[in-house]
């Protein structure tokens, strides 16, 4: 587990909790509740006091814990397949 100084000083060196998350291998919203003592998945009221606190973010905390998803690949194969399949339908429904 890393400490809130941890993650305090490597916000102070410029990076971005996702890397510091890849740094320290902890999730991103981890990283955040540890630096500020507020969960990012904005499930709470955040005081004055509270949005003061050093490492808050402004807002969209809550991608920390909910990153958006992504297509991995592309698979070239798995296109021709699909595009081979299509023709071969189409040449059967024409015959």
């Amino acid at each position: 587990m890393p400490s809130k100084e941890q993650v305090l000083r490597l916000l102070a060196q410029g990076h971005t909790y996702g890397e510091i998350a890849r740094r320290l291998d902890v999730p991103a919203g981890q990283a955040y509740l540890v630096a500020t003592g507020i969960p990012a998945d904005g499930g709470g009221t955040v005081t004055r006091a509270q949005r003061q606190r050093p490492g808050m973010l402004r807002a969209h905390a809550q991608r920390l814990v909910n990153p958006r998803q992504v297509n991995p690949v592309v698979r070239e194969d798995v296109h021709a397949w699909v595009r081979r399949r299509a023709w071969s339908e189409r040449a059967a429904e024409e015959s």
